[in-house]
């Protein structure tokens, strides 16, 4: 379980990006962080891995405070996080693998690293990670050349590499086209489901929110203002969390969404209903 106790960031101009935070993620639960921009989001997941030093409160991963963990500890520590991020922070020149295998940095010694020399078993799993996710075929193609959904499986796989307790996802689809989002947060969800991982999701996209996480936690000014299911977001809620709009479109639009179900092909679909 990941537990946030009265987290507080304040900067240097005084602007206080988290107001005393209180939050519990259990153990494989997927949750989405929503908010407009400036809310706090990105801090928030920053904070938990220290990208972002905390001003004050407490960070728990399970029985461990992460808030007072040296430099050293902190390395250790972090390898039980796996990070997914919005610009996916591939080295282009690098093939698919050897992207993959950096994220086993953490556990191997220096000249193994240096001339890319990964234990059979990391490789082997490198593997089965890169055909869980459909790109077994690309392994030995650089970064610069896949497509912006590709890189961020590419990432994925990087992140589960580290066989993590925990996944920080800072808005994974971003940069991706409606389809390709939906197929990334869908896989985000079966492989937290299938490894039993827990996740914070930062993402803009309320839609891809309510369709993909088990819960929604809005911030607002660095503040929690909501905290339940996807289908509390009722529009009195939307507007407190972002302010005024015709927010009953976008929960018709999710309502659509649900009865239309997965993406499925629709002979498949007439198929399996007959």
């Amino acid at each position: 379980m990941l537990r946030l106790t009265d987290l507080v960031k304040q900067y240097k101009t005084g602007d206080k990006a988290l107001k005393n935070v209180n939050l519990e993620v259990p153990d494989g639960q997927v949750m989405a962080l929503i908010g407009p921009s400036g809310a706090g989001k990105s801090t928030l997941i920053r904070c938990v891995n220290r990208l972002v030093e905390p001003t004050s409160g407490k960070i728990h991963l399970n029985d461990l405070e992460l808030t007072t963990l040296g430099q050293g500890s902190l390395r250790r520590t972090r390898r039980r996080m796996g990070m997914i991020f919005q610009e996916y922070a591939l080295v282009e020149r690098l093939t698919v693998m050897e992207n993959v295998l950096s994220g086993r940095l953490g556990y191997v010694p220096f000249w193994r690293s240096y001339f890319r020399k990964f234990p059979q078993a990391d490789v082997n799993e490198a593997f089965r990670l890169l055909e869980r996710v459909g790109l077994d075929h690309m392994v030995d193609k650089r970064a610069d050349e896949l497509s912006g959904g590709q890189r961020q499986r590419v990432g994925i796989c990087r992140a589960l590499i580290q066989n993590p307790e925990l996944l920080l996802v800072d808005e994974p689809t971003a940069s991706l086209d409606p389809k390709t989002s939906r197929q990334i947060m869908r896989l985000i969800r079966e492989l937290c489901e299938e490894r039993k991982l827990s996740a914070i999701i930062n993402i803009h996209d309320v839609l891809l929110a309510q369709m993909f996480a088990e819960r929604i936690v809005g911030l607002q000014l660095g503040e929690i203002v909501y905290d339940g299911p996807p289908d509390g977001l009722t529009p009195d809620v939307l507007t407190q969390i972002y302010g005024e709009e015709d927010w009953e479109a976008t929960i018709e639009k999710v309502d659509d969404e649900d009865e239309l179900g997965d993406d499925t092909p629709p002979q498949q679909q007439a198929a399996t209903s007959n």
